[in-house]
């Protein structure tokens, strides 16, 4: 009998652009203000500068890039903006999510130790990328616990934000790795306890924290 298994959709060139560039301004390699143009995109790839557009293109779309025509693509900065945005709507949804997920199911406790352990190996290898990546999973496990689905879908469209704010904070303050990990573990006892109260003022402190970094601040 042949197989009914659905064949995964072919990766194409521009797809391969696409998440190359994306994964570089997401993990700082191609940093804010950065210009890439379609020449060295498609030597970096192995592509014609035909799926190196369509990529730019997308990128654009989802606010990471400016395109320049004849000149190349430009990555935008994280604007001021764009912190006390994101900021504000992680705090909105983080605080009342982490209410919700309280008292806490054994899966969603065992989860979260998966996390910070995760977090602590990547800590000690020095892969930021990979921490910045455990450090948002982190919290999307607890808004996905909440059980809002219109929720969690508005906190996966941060992803790529937190992402690359993530990162940027990591590689400005070295000591944030430690003090992360740190914080993590109190607003997991908090759960582990059924304190929403005290889970959610952890929660606060914690991207209160963050945010006074991006902006510049002393946390």
């Amino acid at each position: 009998m042949p197989s009914t298994t659905a064949a995964a959709p072919a990766t194409t060139a521009a797809d391969r652009v696409y998440r190359h560039i994306k994964q570089g301004v997401l993990d700082r390699r191609y940093e804010g203000g950065t210009l890439l143009t379609e020449g060295e995109l498609a030597e970096a790839v192995g592509v014609s500068r035909t799926p190196v557009r369509e990529g730019l293109l997308r990128l654009e779309t989802e606010g990471l890039i400016k395109l320049y025509p004849k000149k190349g693509a430009l990555v935008l900065p994280v604007s001021a903006q764009e912190i006390a945005d994101v900021v504000e709507t992680r705090l909105l949804v983080e605080e009342f999510t982490v209410h919700r997920a309280v008292p806490a199911p054994p899966a969603l406790l065992a989860r979260l130790e998966e996390l910070v352990a995760a977090q602590e190996r990547h800590a000690a290898s020095g892969d930021l990328a990979a921490f910045a990546v455990e450090d948002r999973c982190f919290h999307a496990e607890i808004v996905r616990h909440a059980g809002n689905q219109i929720l969690s879908r508005l906190y996966d469209q941060l992803r790529d934000r937190q992402l690359r704010m993530g990162v940027a904070v990591i590689h400005a303050h070295p000591d944030r790795v430690a003090q992360n990990l740190a914080e993590h573990r109190e607003i997991l006892a908090a759960v582990r306890a059924g304190d929403g109260e005290r889970a959610a003022a952890c929660v606060r402190a914690h991207v209160g924290r963050v945010s006074s970094l991006l902006r510049g601040g002393v946390a």
